[in-house]
C-alpha cells in the first residue's frame, strides 16, 4: 500500500473488479475485452460519420472532414491523456483501499475536468480560423472544414464529461458499463446523421452536431448508472476538502499524460498539412485509409488502458511480481491482434476507399493504399508502445514517457519533412513507424530498469 492511504474495513463493497487477484493473462483478457469493445463502436461511429459524409455530401465534404481531423483528434487526445491521468490516481487508491482517499481523487477529477471543459473550448473554437490556414486548407472545402471542426470543438465538455466518467468506471473494475453506453452512443450517432444530414440539410455541420450530441447523452446516462452503481461516486461536501493537495496530485499525473498525447499529435498535424499540399485527392485517400487504421490505434490504446487499470491497482498493493506477469500477458494478448490486423488490413486494402466514396477516382486509391501499405506491417511497434507506456505512468513516472514523446515528436517531424522531400507521400505514410520505434526503444530501457529496481 502507497504512504498516505488508508485502507477502509467496507471496501469490499465498492470495487467491481479486483485486478490484484487472479491469474494475469485471464484477468487482462477479461477487463481488457469490454474496453476494445468500447473503442471498436468509437471507430464505428466515427467510419459512420465519413461513410454518410463520403457517401451522401461527396468527396469534397469527406476531405472536408479528413482535413480537420487531426485538430479534433488533437483535442481528444489531451482529454483521455488528462481523464486517463485522474483514473491511475483513483486507480492506485483502488489499490491501496481507500476509500476516503478514493472519494477525494472523484471529486479532484470532476473540479479539474470542469475547469478544462471552459479553458479548452474558449481556446479551440477561437483558433479555429488560425489553425486552418496554417495547415494549408484549400480553398474549396474550406467553409465546410471550419464548419465541421467549429462544431466538435464546441462540443468539447461532452467528450470530456463522456472520457472523465468512463475512466473513473474503469478505475473502480468496471469496463462494462463505458461499453453499454457507447454503444448506445455510436446507433444514436448513426441516427442523428442521418436525420440531421438528409432531412435537416445541414451538410457536415449536421455529422459533427450528431457526434456531440450523442456523446454527451451517453456521458450523462453513464454517470447516471455509475452513481448508482458506486457509492463513492455519490459525493458530498466533505469529498471536496484537501482540493489543493489532491489538485496538486492529480495534476502531476494527468496533465503531462494530456500534454504528452497532444505533443504526439503535432507530428501528425504536420503530416496532415503536407497531405493537405498536395490536394484533394491525397486528402480524401489520406482520410479514408487513417479511418480505417484507427482500428488499430483503438486496440492499441484499450489494451493501454487495460494495463494501466491493472498496473496503477497492483502498484498501490505493492505487488511488482504481479505487475511483471501482467505486462508481458498484455503484450501477448496486444501483438497478436497486431499480427492479425495488420494482415487483415494489407489484404483488404482495395476495399477501403470504396466504403467510403462511389467511383473513387484512381488517385484516391492510389494515396490510400501507400498509406496502409506504408503503415500496418508496424503495428507491433505501436502495441509495444501502448503497454509499456501505460505501465510506466502508471507506477508514477511521468518524465520517461514525456521523453519519449517529445522522441516520438521530433522523429515523425523530422520523417515527414525530410523523407517527403526524398521519396514524396511515402515519406510522410512512415512518419509514424519511425517515431514509433524511437519511443519504443526509449520506453524499454526505462522499464527494465523500474522492474530491476522494484520502483
Amino acid at each position: 500500500m502507497l504512504p498516505g492511504m488508508r485502507r477502509s474495513r467496507s471496501f469490499h463493497y465498492i470495487m467491481t473488479q479486483d485486478l490484484t487477484k487472479g491469474k494475469p493473462f485471464q484477468v487482462l483478457l477479461r477487463f481488457s475485452l469490454p474496453v476494445i469493445g468500447g473503442n471498436l463502436f468509437q471507430l464505428f461511429y466515427t467510419l459512420a460519420d465519413s461513410v454518410i459524409v463520403g457517401k451522401t455530401l461527396g468527396a469534397d465534404a469527406l476531405a472536408a472532414v479528413g482535413a480537420t481531423s487531426i485538430i479534433i483528434y488533437l483535442v481528444l487526445c489531451f482529454i483521455q491523456g488528462i481523464t486517463g491521468g485522474f483514473g491511475i490516481c483513483l486507480g492506485q487508491r483502488c489499490g491501496a483501499r481507500d476509500e476516503t482517499g478514493m472519494r477525494r481523487s472523484i471529486a479532484a477529477s470532476l473540479v479539474w475536468s470542469i475547469l478544462f471543459t471552459i479553458v479548452l473550448t474558449g481556446i479551440c473554437c477561437g483558433l479555429a480560423h488560425p489553425i486552418l490556414h496554417w495547415m494549408q486548407t484549400p480553398g474549396q472545402i474550406y467553409d465546410m472544414a471550419y464548419e465541421y471542426m467549429f462544431a466538435i470543438l464546441a462540443g468539447t465538455g461532452a467528450t470530456i464529461f463522456y472520457n472523465m466518467i468512463s475512466n473513473i468506471l474503469r478505475a473502480l473494475g468496471d469496463s462494462r458499463t463505458p461499453l453499454y453506453f457507447l454503444i448506445f452512443s455510436s446507433l444514436l450517432n448513426i441516427v442523428l446523421d442521418l436525420i440531421f444530414i438528409l432531412t435537416f440539410h445541414m451538410g457536415v455541420g449536421g455529422a459533427a452536431w450528431a457526434t456531440v450530441l450523442s456523446q454527451l447523452l451517453s456521458a450523462v446516462l453513464c454517470a447516471i448508472c455509475g452513481a448508482r452503481k458506486f457509492d463513492v461516486l455519490r459525493l458530498k461536501r466533505k469529498d471536496f476538502s484537501y482540493m489543493k493537495r489532491e489538485s496538486a496530485a492529480h495534476l502531476r499525473i494527468g496533465f503531462p499524460m494530456g500534454f504528452q498525447m497532444s505533443v504526439m499529435c503535432i507530428g501528425q498535424l504536420a503530416m496532415q498539412a503536407a497531405v493537405n499540399a498536395i490536394g484533394p485527392d491525397a486528402i480524401a485517400g489520406y482520410t479514408a485509409a487513417t479511418k480505417v487504421d484507427q482500428l488499430s490505434v483503438l486496440i492499441n490504446n484499450a489494451f493501454g488502458v487495460a494495463i494501466a487499470s491493472y498496473v496503477a491497482q497492483n502498484y498501490g498493493a505493492g505487488k511488482w511480481d504481479r505487475i511483471k506477469s501482467g505486462v508481458k500477458a498484455s503484450l501477448l494478448q496486444t501483438e497478436a491482434v497486431n499480427i492479425l490486423l495488420g494482415v487483415l488490413i494489407i489484404g483488404g486494402r482495395n476495399l477501403v476507399v470504396p466504403m467510403f466514396i462511389d467511383a473513387p477516382t484512381d488517385s484516391i486509391i492510389h494515396y490510400a493504399n501507400g498509406y496502409l501499405l506504408a503503415v500496418a506491417p508496424f503495428y507491433l511497434l505501436l502495441g509495444f508502445l501502448a503497454v509499456i507506456r501505460s505501465s510506466i505512468q502508471s507506477m508514477g513516472n511521468g518524465k520517461a514517457p514525456f521523453a519519449a514523446c517529445i522522441t516520438e515528436l521530433v522523429m515523425r517531424i523530422a520523417a515527414t519533412f525530410g523523407l517527403s522531400a526524398l521519396i514524396g507521400y511515402t515519406g510522410v505514410c512512415l512518419a509514424s513507424p519511425l517515431a514509433w520505434l524511437g519511443a519504443d526503444i526509449l520506453l524499454a530501457v526505462v522499464y527494465i530498469a523500474m522492474m530491476r529496481s522494484g520502483r
